[in-house]
């Protein structure tokens, strides 16, 4: 009895589903929806990629974008080796063979482990450079930035505090 009360309440919601003045229909925005990054290029169409710009290869080290940014690579990296098998830009960046290429050493904090623990060699999570250094190009920002580097800000002399009297 109770399977037949069920089956039948079933087919009239089925029913109720399919007459076509209840269902809802699907809103149709008024102007085309165009993506951010696809720009106004149709999603069954291919978007035509933007020219990539040239690396620099001047060996002038920028300023940072932000605070705890890594430094940006300032020479050409193309066919450099970094992989489990090879790291090229050890060659010259090792603190051993810094000094002898005239290059900048990585950082002390590469040659620590997790736990804090210094190593004799480069750890391996920081063994892969370009995770997180990058080559540089003159290409204008994206997004506009107003970051100012902690050694920037100058703090103007403001009012004394008033003295406190002690009773």
């Amino acid at each position: 009895m109770r399977t037949s009360i069920v089956l039948s309440r079933c087919c009239m919601l089925g029913c109720l589903l399919t007459m076509p003045g209840l269902r809802a229909q699907p809103a149709v925005p008024a102007e085309p929806f165009h993506d951010g990054l696809r720009g106004t290029t149709p999603l069954d169409e291919e978007a035509k990629p933007p020219l990539i710009f040239p690396t620099e290869n001047k060996d002038v080290i920028r300023g940072r974008a932000y605070a705890q940014q890594p430094p940006t690579i300032p020479h050409k990296i193309d066919g450099y080796q970094v992989d489990k098998n090879a790291n090229r830009c050890l060659s010259c960046h090792a603190r051993s063979r810094a000094a002898e290429n005239d290059a900048v050493p990585i950082g002390v904090t590469h040659y620590a482990n997790r736990a804090g623990e210094t190593l004799g060699y480069v750890s391996p999570r920081r063994y892969f450079c370009t995770q997180c250094h990058v080559p540089q190009a003159d290409a204008k920002p994206l997004v506009s930035n107003t970051f100012t580097d902690i050694e920037d800000i100058r703090v103007a002399p403001g009012p004394k505090p008033p003295a406190t009297r002690k009773n």
